[in-house]
Parts: C-alpha cells; structure tokens; sequence
C-alpha cells in the first residue's frame, strides 16, 4: 500500500508541476489548478503527503519556468503550508469529511495560498523594482473572486477524483 501511496503522491506533485506551468499568468493576476492535486493527495493521505507534494510539485514548476531565485522557497511555501493545514485536519477528522467540512477546507486552503502568495508577490515586486503604487490592491479583488471560484470548482471535482484515488490505492469503491 505504501508503494501505491508514493506512486500517486509522485504523479501527483508531477500534475502540480505540469498545472502551475501552463497556468494563464498576466502580471500579476494568475490562474491556475496546482494546488487541485495537492488538496487531493493532502484529503486522502494527510498532512506529510500534503506538503510533500506541494513542496516538490511547486519546486519542480519554480525550477522550470524562473529557476532559482532569492525568494523560490517562498513562492513554495504557500503550498506546502496548504498541504499540511488541509490534510492535517482530514486526519484529525480520521479522513470523514462531510461534503460542507470538505467544500470548507478547499475556500479555506485556496485562501491561504492566494493571500500567502500575494505577500509574497508584494515582496519579490519590492525586492526586484517592479511594485508601483495599486500593484497590490488593484488586482486583490480580481485575486479574490479567482480564488473563491477555483475553490468552487475544485471542492466540485474532488468527491470523484478522491474515489478515482482511492479505488487505486486501496482497491475499494469508496475513497476514506
């Protein structure tokens, strides 16, 4: 089972690599899914395999697309602070979350990486000169309402992909 496990964490933390690549970036307004595969790996298996694939799936996309810089561990961060947070309190639950504590925990984990990420944001544009006065505060609204829609969405598909998931590690119908 174990092995299963790591199997699906990988392709996991590779579907977040391969979604935060082809995310429709504009300035900075980003949309984008790689935090779907780590909520999913975060709700089925908990807090460590959460982070783990927050962790490697972002570092493998910030490698790719902007190599290292001086703040990659912290464009990193939010997603494995994400992973943890979120399946942390599956496990605490012993993975019965109701669809409510479910849809609850994805807003409440997108929440937590766009407002990280938008400090972040703020950091990196002051550090390397590119933040002009509304650069933060003109787009957060937009930030927000992509946000909470991603979260819409995401809570949406994750009953099926966690069956889906489920069925592959644990060989029955119902995902825990």
């Amino acid at each position: 089972m174990k092995t299963k496990q790591l199997t699906l964490d990988a392709m996991l933390a590779a579907m977040c690599a391969v979604l935060g690549y082809i995310a429709l970036d504009m300035g900075n307004i980003k949309i984008t899914f790689e935090s779907l595969p780590i909520l999913l790996g975060a709700l089925l298996f908990g807090p460590l395999d959460g982070m783990l694939i927050g962790g490697v799936g972002t570092l493998i996309y910030q490698l790719l697309r902007y190599g290292i810089a001086m703040l990659t561990p912290l464009w990193i961060l939010p997603y494995v602070l994400c992973g943890l947070l979120v399946g942390w309190w599956a496990k605490k639950k012993d993975f019965s979350l109701s669809s409510t504590e479910r849809i609850t925990l994805v807003v409440l984990g997108e929440l937590l990486v766009t407002v990280l990420n938008t400090g972040v944001l703020y950091l990196d544009s002051k550090l390397m000169g590119y933040w002009f006065p509304g650069f933060i505060t003109g787009a957060l609204a937009l930030r927000l309402v992509i946000c909470v829609g991603k979260a819409v969405v995401f809570a949406l598909v994750l009953p099926s992909l966690m069956q889906a998931a489920g069925l592959v590690v644990h060989g029955r119908r119902k995902a825990r």
